[in-house]
């Protein structure tokens, strides 16, 4: 099939102008040491916004001729683009969001590498430290700036959802716009663009100018969740690790639509920080919500929460089922009692400090065959234990399912050994089963080829 490209030679938008030639040659050095895959493969994603791929390896073989280099000039730099997508374009032009977003991969990249990865002012073996670098990513992106009262709502749900899905997650957005909450999801399509959407209508009729649709993306999953139109603030993590931290410390409030193994990994994430004995005085509002035909869905979800995490994980959130307005005021008056309890304990509204997250979650998971084969899962584990293991299964089926590594593996070596406890294994082997079943884990006309095989 052949898709239509364009050449172009692209201008900052915003603060990044100037380049340091170290900078530059960082950028453009193809070994395997520099990082010129990473910015290439990025850059190509936000400019394949309109597209509605979910799989990496697919997006990078369609445009393979694709390049993008640095021009350093007098005054500042310039991207020169060839074989881009002619989608990013209007006229000849690029688009005002999405080259906003290609500065936004140029900043973030650079910043990850430099300050982050490649420096010594973090020590990322330490929990401490692996939150300190989170918090200068984002603040390097001007994101903490934008939080001076807490209501930004973290909304999780998956991109390949049924149009009526889509539809209520655009209802809630809609009803928590009117009520002058901010929205932050994974920036992609289905249930990442439906409450942004929403909340722009919303804000709208509140004459809210200034409304805040962030989007909190990592290298790897940047390809299946390319930014939505609506994000009018990007920033790349290094890893989904950091990711999913930058969520839970940002947010004030987080709202769960339907989705699939992504979805589920992000769940398990939050609960397992959520039952960890040293937050439990902090509130932190959590709604599961979908329309009415999804409500076999969350029961199988709460009881798969039920059989692995047990009934205390089970307090920390709420099932609503076909009412966005009742999902828009719990959530309202839960951010009331974060309010509160932010300034009872001086905690900041732009970045939760005090929510302690275990360092088996701020540990990046390389998802290689060895890996997934050696994560324990056994009766008798401290819940918040058990779901940092659970979270690195279901992270190994995201990347399996769409990231171009994890798709080349799986295709090298066939597909993840699952193992451990046969209570748990049948847990899980019914909620993917359900997943495939329903069609949660690709877009729906794609045949869905397991990568995991789990061993009973």
């Amino acid at each position: 099939m052949k898709y239509d490209i364009i050449d172009s030679l692209v201008t900052p938008n915003g603060d990044l102008k100037i380049l340091s030639k170290i900078e530059i040659n960082k950028l453009l050095d193809t070994s395997q040491g520099g990082l010129y895959t990473l910015f290439r493969n990025c850059s190509l994603a936000v400019l394949n916004y309109s597209s509605y791929l979910d799989d990496g390896k697919e997006l990078l073989e369609q445009y393979k001729s694709f390049d993008i280099q640095i021009i350093q000039e007098n005054r500042g730099i310039k991207l020169d683009l060839k074989g881009a997508p002619a989608s990013a374009f209007v006229d000849g032009k690029m688009i005002t969001g999405i080259r906003e977003h290609l500065f936004a991969v140029l900043r973030d990249v650079i910043y990850n590498n430099n300050e982050i990865n490649g420096s010594s002012k973090f020590d990322l073996k330490s929990s401490e430290g692996m939150t300190n670098a989170v918090f200068h990513i984002l603040r390097n992106a001007g994101i903490l700036h934008s939080i001076k009262h807490p209501h930004l709502v973290v909304c999780w749900g998956g991109h390949a959802i049924q149009r009526n899905e889509y539809d209520y997650s655009k209802d809630v957005g809609y009803q928590m716009g009117l009520r002058s909450m901010d929205i932050c999801t994974g920036c992609g399509v289905g249930a990442m663009k439906g409450p942004m959407k929403g909340a722009t209508i919303g804000h709208a009729k509140q004459r809210i100018y200034d409304g805040l649709y962030l989007g909190i993306t990592e290298p790897g999953i940047i390809a299946a969740e390319a930014p939505n139109p609506i994000v009018n603030n990007l920033v790349i993590l290094p890893d989904i690790e950091k990711r999913l931290e930058a969520f839970v410390r940002l947010g004030h409030a987080i709202v769960i639509f339907p989705g699939g193994v992504g979805t589920v990994e992000e769940i398990l994430f939050l609960l397992g920080i959520l039952v960890d004995p040293r937050n439990a005085d902090i509130p932190f509002p959590l709604i599961l919500t979908g329309p009415k035909h999804t409500e076999n869905y969350f029961k199988r979800i709460d009881h798969f929460i039920s059989e692995t995490l047990g009934i205390e994980a089970q307090q920390r959130y709420k099932i609503i089922i076909d009412d966005p307005e009742r999902v828009a005021c719990e959530i309202r008056d839960g951010i009331e009692q974060v309010h509160l309890f932010r300034k009872s304990t001086e905690d900041a509204f732009y970045f939760n400090w005090l929510l302690t997250i275990d360092k088996a979650y701020q540990k990046p998971f390389k998802p290689t065959h060895e890996n997934m084969q050696d994560i324990l899962l056994h009766k008798g584990q401290e819940p918040h234990l058990m779901a940092a293991n659970l979270r690195c299964i279901f992270s190994g089926v995201v990347a399996g399912n769409v990231k171009d590594e994890g798709i080349r593996a799986i295709e090298e070596h066939g597909p993840f050994k699952i193992h451990g406890d046969p209570a748990i294994m049948e847990q899980i082997d019914l909620l993917l089963s359900e997943f495939v079943e329903q069609k949660r884990m690709r877009l729906p006309g794609k045949k869905y080829t397991p990568c995991y095989r789990i061993i009973k």
